[in-house]
């Protein structure tokens, strides 16, 4: 599939309509994160919805189930197609998710996050057994948001072929960190690029900075499509 999602880390919801603008129309997610939301709340997700953009709601929630529960109820009734977990609090709570949106009558797809890009082995938080078993415990995690009714999970598109030799079955799989062929990793510490992101069998591959941060957003979009395009007919 390899979807693109664009982050829109912009701080008003004025300026993610502008983004959305200098985009134009396509079939794009936009990613509307913690920052956004805080800016502009539900509003930006319906303004954005309005003008024909599928909204990825990137909220990792992270709390009791009940709270949990009610949040992504309210994020089905937005109507955002995708919302984030985190998968370290648990199956009750990804099951509370999925459970709240049902009940709100919603599609909303729930993935679970497992490790952030921005951390490696070597700056996890203390508590981590060491030596730590990136790949075992990223198919560890996957496995149980599976079992509690999440779609998929987040993670590196670097780690796919690592999780796979634990986890054989077919899974879906958001993958953020991506950049174009060439461009800076910026904060993130485990990367790929748009074309090692298809061949690995990422299902969405989320692009930040490389496409919001450009000169010209549209042609960077543009460019990113034709990558990904590329690459997918090289692994069809």
């Amino acid at each position: 599939m390899s979807e693109i999602a664009i982050a829109f880390d912009v701080g008003t919801s004025e300026q993610a309509l502008a983004l959305d603008r200098r985009l134009g129309e396509g079939p794009e997610l936009a990613k509307v994160g913690l920052e956004l939301f805080s800016a502009a709340g539900p509003e930006v997700v319906e303004r954005l919805r309005a003008r024909g953009r599928r909204v990825f709601l990137d909220l990792k929630l992270h709390d009791i189930p009940n709270t949990v529960d009610g949040a992504a109820g309210q994020a089905a009734r937005l109507g955002a197609d995708l919302i984030t977990v985190h998968a370290m609090g648990g199956e009750a709570m990804i099951e509370a998710a999925v459970r709240g949106i049902a009940l709100a009558g919603g599609g909303t797809q729930v993935f679970a996050v497992t490790l952030l890009t921005s951390l490696d082995p070597r700056s996890l938080p203390p508590g981590f057994a060491q030596p730590f078993d990136l790949h075992a415990t990223l198919a560890a995690l996957l496995e149980m948001s599976e079992r509690a009714g999440a779609r998929g999970i987040v993670c590196s598109a670097a780690d796919l072929a690592g999780v796979r030799t634990h986890h054989s079955a077919p899974f879906f799989s958001v993958t953020p960190g991506i950049r174009l062929a060439g461009g800076a990793a910026h904060d993130q510490a485990r990367t790929a690029t748009i074309t090692d992101a298809v061949r690995l069998g990422a299902s969405v591959l989320v692009l930040g900075r490389a496409i919001t941060a450009a000169p010209d957003p549209r042609a960077a979009l543009e460019a990113a499509r034709g990558e990904r395009d590329r690459a997918r007919a090289a692994v069809a």
